[in-house]
């Protein structure tokens, strides 16, 4: 019997982030004009939010970002750097799930997380730094703060009804 637990616990945890990796995409494609490059407003990085929740969905979300960027975005380079600065930010709200029980903290902490690390995004699209850098940088941290800022408590209130964190 407990192994029927076991597995079932798996499959549902699977299902889940399939599910959100298919919302993900189709969050991105459908506002496919600004998604990618130097200011990104992706509706689907309010799904980034997920893991504030449970942190088992944080995979879902991190296939989403490397699936739409390899095949939408600039290919490879984007799935490893977009992947990367996804991992980075997912696995420290991830880390503190425990660690800070306030989840409208671990929002505005996970909303800090994700601008912070749009540098790596940054990067990707101007290598040599300099005023590029900086200016993608800027246009990039402050789309990514403001689609994150807002989401937030619309993630908190779509939660109070649907309870992310038995889901998965």
């Amino acid at each position: 019997m407990q192994k029927t637990v076991t597995t079932n616990s798996k499959v549902k945890v699977i299902t889940m982030n399939s599910i959100v990796m298919a919302l993900y995409l189709a969050l991105t494609l459908l506002v496919a004009p600004v998604s990618s490059g130097p200011i990104q407003f992706r509706i689907s990085e309010s799904l980034n939010h997920l893991v504030v929740f449970n942190r088992k969905l944080m995979w879902g979300v991190l296939g989403g970002v490397i699936v739409y960027n390899f095949f939408f975005g600039f290919g490879a380079i984007d799935a490893l750097y977009g992947g990367m600065q996804s991992f980075i930010s997912l696995g420290l709200t991830a880390l503190l799930y425990k660690k800070v029980p306030n989840v409208m903290l671990r929002l505005a902490l996970n909303t800090v997380f994700f601008t912070a690390t749009m540098c790596i995004i940054a990067y990707m699209l101007a290598p040599q730094g300099g005023a590029a850098f900086w200016g993608n940088y800027a246009t990039l941290a402050l789309s990514e703060f403001v689609t994150m800022a807002v989401a937030a408590p619309i993630m908190y209130w779509i939660n109070k009804s649907v309870h992310f964190e038995k889901r998965a």
